[in-house]
């Protein structure tokens, strides 16, 4: 816990799940026991209780149909509902943020931190992306508000005192969108939790994550076509799993979403984590390594910023079967040290988080 003198409000986009963005909002409850959350939808089923002991206010968008199961299609909305909360009498307001709720009108003297997880994806470096796999409606939707939604996320950006960016390649992408400046701060990984596990035999590959389009699932699945001597587990949920079940071998099991237990276990006796999507960050990389499983990964966005090439994992030059085939190849041919993993790791632990939060806040 820090500054509890500081009446504070912790706003994230929405809390429907547990994924990088809501881990770190639960260190951050951590650390403001007493605070306030402000979000559009909260499904309190799905997330941590760290985050629901605190008093949660959702906006309208929660009230309008499927507005809790698929908020996401009310983003042109939020601006609107999120103008409706009342902030005054805040000191503190830490905005855990990937869309528009770092816009909120800040009461006088209050500050506004923002850890911006990435500048909207969907509206700007991946915009051609989504719009290829959306379909007709959500392609309609994303012309029409494509505009005003840009304009309002640089007019957002204004409200904004202090940036914190999740990555140095997301601090890059602040930089040239909102014409900000950031200060660094990597999201909080337990990992002392997936180190604390014994060793267990190695015996299948892992994919860990959303089955959508910009994660490349897709690659994976088809790579273990060529490599029917090997075994691929997929852990994840996503509107590709259909397709990428009937599209895989005998090879690849889907087990969908697993307990944190059982993704430890995953993690100690997998050869190798793939990892080909550009994420921003990449928790999951962090929490493999961690538990001594080397991961390949793209030599481009967040990845690069966690794994070690030869001491941790593998970096890719493309995203293609033949890379992650060929890295493959490379992990089964090199001996790993634990004591790289637990070297390499410690520094994403979450007491480097709460110390530098601590420090700008």
């Amino acid at each position: 816990m820090v500054h509890s003198e500081l009446k504070t409000a912790l706003l994230h986009y929405w809390l429907t799940g547990m994924r990088g963005g809501e881990k770190v909002l639960e260190e951050l409850c951590r650390m403001f026991v007493d605070a306030d959350i402000y979000t559009h939808a909260c499904i309190p089923e799905q997330i941590s209780d760290v985050i629901t002991t605190h008093s949660i206010h959702e906006s309208f968008i929660s009230r309008l149909p499927k507005g809790r199961t698929n908020c996401q299609t009310y983003l042109p909305l939020m601006p609107l509902a999120q103008r409706q909360w009342d902030l005054s009498g805040y000191d503190l307001i830490i905005s855990s943020e990937s869309g528009p709720v770092k816009g909120i009108r800040k009461p006088h003297n209050c500050r506004h931190i923002c850890y911006c997880h990435t500048p909207m994806r969907y509206l700007w470096d991946f915009f051609d992306e989504y719009y290829m796999n959306s379909g007709i409606w959500e392609k309609t939707a994303m012309k029409v508000f494509k505009s005003y939604l840009r304009r309002y996320d640089l007019k957002s950006a204004e409200c904004v005192d202090q940036f914190i960016a999740n990555s140095r390649f997301v601090a890059e992408r602040i930089r040239r969108i909102y014409r900000r400046e950031s200060v660094v701060i990597y999201p909080p990984v337990d990992v002392s939790y997936f180190r604390d596990i014994p060793d267990l035999e190695r015996k299948h590959y892992l994919f860990v994550g959303q089955l959508v389009c910009y994660k490349r699932p897709d690659l994976v699945v088809s790579s273990f076509a060529k490599l029917q001597r090997e075994t691929l587990v997929v852990v994840g949920e996503g509107p590709l799993r259909k397709y990428l079940e009937k599209q895989s071998s005998s090879n690849v099991r889907f087990l969908g979403c697993v307990s944190r237990e059982e993704l430890r276990t995953l993690y100690a006796s997998a050869k190798a984590l793939i990892f080909p999507g550009i994420e921003d960050f990449g928790i999951v990389p962090v929490e493999a390594m961690a538990s001594c499983c080397p991961v390949i990964a793209m030599n481009y966005g967040g990845a690069v910023e966690s794994v070690v090439e030869g001491k941790t994992g593998v970096l890719m030059r493309k995203q293609s079967t033949d890379c992650i085939l060929n890295a493959i190849e490379e992990v089964a041919s090199r001996i790993w040290a634990s004591a790289d993993f637990h070297k390499h790791t410690a520094p994403f632990a979450p007491e480097y988080f709460y110390r530098q939060i601590n420090e700008i806040v």
